[in-house]
This record gives C-alpha cells, structure tokens and sequence, in this order.
C-alpha cells in the first residue's frame, strides 16, 4: 500500500511540536519578575520618579525587548555588590571593566551614556586641575566610585561619603578642599542647595562611556541588549531621551 500521502501530515505535526518546543524554552528562559536593576546615579541621572536620563534609558532599552523593570536607587557600594551577589539583576551606569573586581556581572558593551568626573572647589584661584594635582588637597569622593579611587591612590586627605549631596555639604562647611562629582550632579546640587561660591574646575577630570552590567545569570540577554541601545543610538532615542532628563535640570 502506498504511505506517501501521510508524509505532509507527519511534517506538519513535526513542525507543530518544534514550535511548542521552542514556545516552552522561550517561556522558561523569560523572567518570572521585573528585572531589578539598581543605580546609584543622583540626580539629573536618576530620580526616585525614574525620570532621570539614564532611567528613562534603561526604562526604553528594556521595553523594547519585551521585559518588565524595576528600578532601585542605592548607596554605590551596596549597590555594586546586590548586584555581584545577585540579589538585584544588574546595575546602571559603571565605567568600563569592573567585570574585573565583581566577577559576577558581565558588562553590555555598548555606552549608556557618558560621565564627567568634574572637581568642584570654593577657591576662587583654582581653576583647572587634574587628578595628581588632588592628592595633597582635602579631597571627597563617593564610596564605591572606583575610577576616582583608582586615580587618587596615595591621596593623604581623602574623604569617601555616601553621596554628592554630603560631599557639597561638607565643601560650603569648608571641610573639604575640593569634591569629585559629575559634572551634571554638581550643578544641580549647587542650584537645588543654594550654594555660593563654589565653582566646577574646567575641563574635568576625566570623561568616560558609561555601561550597563548584568548578573551572570542574564549573560543571555546581552548580545540583544547590546543590539538594542545600537538601535537605540542609531535613531536617535539615547540622545532624545537624554535630552528630555537633563531639561530644565541646570537652570
């Protein structure tokens, strides 16, 4: 008896159950939660409300790729670590190689965004400066930026603090010489804080790419996400939507 005719059947019901079997590993390989992902920008970077640039980023690259997030501001050492240990999904924004000390987290290798490593300073008859230059000043930075504290090994009077609020507080009380901050945060502090007298040394001290790191455990998605901020960059959104948090943020 001729078989041929049940061969299309036989192919269609294969076809069906290989695509079942890769709707199910789709499904399983799909996160179950939003995604964590911690910060320790201040503001105009990030905003409680996640109006913040590089939220609204963050917010944007992870919406075109289908996935729910859920954004959580914390100090920058215990937010660097959360996301070591995996107790947040990753954390925006770093500089570049941190994959070194945190073993843990694998970098997306596309810029977010960029950083101004600015010093700010009340003496009038400062103007520039590069880092060497700090290392005998009373200097205060934010614990867990690792650029500056690689930049400032030696430094006599150093002074790590939570956040650049506290650091701008401290220099207008004159027990800092001179505070590393973005150059963005900075000028946000000065105008929401009403500080006097106290001015950004031009240009910065450094001005690096900034990157989102994953937990190891979300390696998969990084060539997408990779792809995805490329897009992004490509048809303009990283720079709208830069745009959009920065405005108004330093009048």
């Amino acid at each position: 008896m001729d078989r041929s005719p049940a061969l299309p059947v036989l192919l269609a019901l294969l076809c069906c159950c290989t695509a079942c079997l890769a709707a199910r590993q789709a499904l399983a390989q799909a996160p179950e939660r939003p995604l964590v992902l911690n910060t320790d920008g201040a503001p105009p970077h990030s905003r409680d409300d996640g109006s913040g640039f590089e939220d609204r980023i963050v917010t944007e690259l992870f919406r075109r790729m289908g996935l729910a997030v859920r954004l959580v501001r914390l100090p920058s050492e215990r937010a660097l670590a959360n996301a070591n240990q995996g107790v947040d999904d990753g954390n925006y924004v770093r500089v570049a190689g941190l994959s070194a000390l945190y073993p843990n987290l694998v970098m997306v290798p596309e810029p977010m965004s960029e950083f101004a490593f600015t010093a700010f300073t009340r003496d009038a008859g400062l103007k520039s400066a590069a880092w060497e230059d700090l290392r005998m000043r009373r200097t205060g930075i934010v614990t867990g930026w690792k650029l500056a504290e690689r930049h400032l090994v030696g430094a006599t009077q150093l002074t790590s603090v939570r956040d650049e609020e506290t650091l701008f507080a401290m220099l207008a009380k004159g027990r800092l010489d001179v505070v590393i901050s973005s150059r963005h945060t900075g000028r946000e502090v000065l105008r929401t804080g009403g500080y006097k007298g106290v001015h950004a040394l031009d240009p910065p001290l450094s001005t690096q790419p900034m990157f989102l790191y994953m937990h190891k455990r979300h390696a998969g998605l990084v060539p997408r996400l990779t792809e995805t901020l490329r897009a992004m960059r490509r048809d303009g959104t990283l720079a709208r939507l830069t745009r959009e948090g920065l405005a108004g943020a330093e009048q």
